[in-house]
């Protein structure tokens, strides 16, 4: 006749082991008596006496769920074969539990590996105790062993999926922000409880909010390609340095992304400037996004930079290409006629213009080559831009062929201006050798609703007049070939 605590050994749903271990004492016993202090480096120095351990263990019993376990059909199958349930990484946590039982401890437990008798692999946690009344020579031990393979197998896909993500986010080609905008939201949530509506008008009344905002920002972890791109030797640098990296031009945008937050668009991107830690200025690419699950507290946040300075760079280049002359460095053709065009329909009034064209170029050209022809142009444009302060705009619009526009200006103002380039010739001519610079120009001025192209034309005939006197003053034809230049 079974009893109630037979039943629940049985029918208990973790694998129990009924087990003596008085050979196990009595081995120890005989170990002590040989002078063995260090179980622990006794059994390191002979592995093979851990196996001497082991088979001093006799298992009496086993329950209904450890035959399950195990895939054994009775406990003689299960105890003919335990060479095959307690084998590789068992050993050393085998070893801690006999340092317990040595150590006068009369419980142990672990984390081991077993496997079942086809041979899978089971992740399991072992609880032993000596049984009451037997502490003298542990004839009877209780070991319950739990299966936690799925528990286990959940944990390595769990840290498996950790070293993912945080390999995406550290070896990540673009600059990878984690950061805490809680504080920021609680910031926003106070000015709503304060009836503020119209959050865009508040930060132009009172800009000191937005900078209170860029000090509440947290930032909780960079990537390596942050470290990279604000050249910071190190995370607690960088960190310790963020206002050096969100300054100045930071604020405009930053505002602007405090108001798409406030109406609750949180997932951005704009274009800022941010600077390096050695003061160099980058333009970067902002993606912002409060990340899922943060939504309503803001706590985490991602900011990706992608630095497009030299994106902007190339774009400033072909934006000035399209407006400029390369060699002169003044406006070009395209630029002039679009604010001719602008000048006309906006004014100021009255409108001057002067126009210039380089004496004796194709003289220099054929004499000593286009270089020195290119030079001399590009004096010329010396010359005009130190003249062309907004708004006159000074252009190259031909090959010798030069304006200057000077809106809001009237007759005596170009008269003066032509007197002050030819002052600034002057001075050119003493300080480089060589060709000699020299420039026809007349001036002409349009009143308002008068067409600037007839103004134009005025100015190139009093320019190609000048330019008539020049070559008659010293006795040349254009299209005769000159005297030398040093003549």
């Amino acid at each position: 006749m079974t009893t109630d605590y037979e039943e629940m050994f049985e029918l208990a749903p973790v694998s129990l082991w009924l087990e003596d271990y008085s050979a196990l004492h009595e081995l120890f016993a005989t170990w002590r008596a040989v002078g063995v202090t260090d179980l622990r480096a006794h059994l390191n120095a002979d592995r093979t006496r851990v196996a001497e351990c082991s088979r001093c263990l006799k298992v009496l019993k086993v329950n209904r769920r450890t035959l399950t376990l195990f895939g054994a059909a009775d406990t003689a199958q299960l105890v003919a074969n335990l060479d095959r349930v307690f084998r590789d990484a068992m050993l050393e946590t085998h070893i801690e539990e006999l340092v317990a039982l040595w150590d006068g401890k009369l419980a142990f437990a672990s984390q081991t590996v077993n496997y079942t008798l086809d041979g899978q692999r089971l992740d399991i946690l072992v609880n032993g105790s000596v049984l009451p009344g037997h502490a003298d020579d542990w004839s009877r031990v209780l070991v319950a062993i739990e299966d936690v393979t799925e528990r286990s197998r959940a944990e390595v896909r769990v840290a498996q999926s950790e070293r993912y993500a945080r390999g995406l986010f550290e070896d990540s080609p673009v600059s990878l922000w984690v950061e805490d905008f809680s504080a920021i939201k609680r910031l926003l949530d106070d000015l709503r409880a304060r009836g503020i509506e119209d959050f865009r008008v508040f930060t132009q009344v009172h800009p000191e909010f937005v900078t209170r905002c860029m000090q509440e920002i947290r930032v909780i972890d960079v990537n390596r390609r942050t470290l990279e791109m604000f050249h910071a030797p190190d995370k607690d640098t960088l960190l310790r340095n963020i206002d050096r990296v969100f300054r100045d031009e930071m604020h405009t945008p930053f505002a602007e992304q405090l108001i798409d937050l406030w109406h609750g668009k949180l997932m951005q991107h704009r274009e800022v400037i941010n600077y390096r830690l050695d003061g160099e200025l980058i333009n970067v690419l902002l993606q912002f996004s409060v990340l899922p699950g943060a939504e309503h507290d803001w706590r985490l946040v991602q900011v990706a930079l992608i630095d497009i300075t030299a994106r902007k760079k190339a774009e400033a280049y072909l934006e000035y290409l399209g407006k400029h002359d390369v060699l002169t460095q003044l406006r070009n053709r395209a630029y002039f006629e679009d604010e001719l065009h602008r000048v006309e329909r906006k004014g100021p009034w009255p409108v001057t213009i002067v126009a210039i064209d380089l004496n004796r170029l194709k003289a220099t050209n054929d004499q000593a080559g286009h270089a020195a022809g290119d030079a001399l142009l590009r004096r010329a444009g010396e010359v005009l831009g130190k003249l062309a302060d907004k708004p006159a705009c000074a252009a190259r619009i031909g090959g010798d062929e030069f304006v200057l526009l000077m809106p809001g200006e009237d007759e005596r103002a170009g008269t003066a201006m032509i007197e002050r380039i030819q002052s600034l010739v002057d001075l050119n001519n003493q300080y480089y050798p060589g060709a000699v610079l020299s420039l026809a120009m007349g001036c002409a001025t349009a009143r308002a609703g008068e067409r600037l192209e007839a103004m134009v034309s005025r100015a190139d005939d009093r320019m190609f007049a000048a330019k008539r006197d020049f070559y008659t003053q010293s006795g040349m034809d254009r299209r005769t070939r000159p005297a030398p230049l040093d003549d």
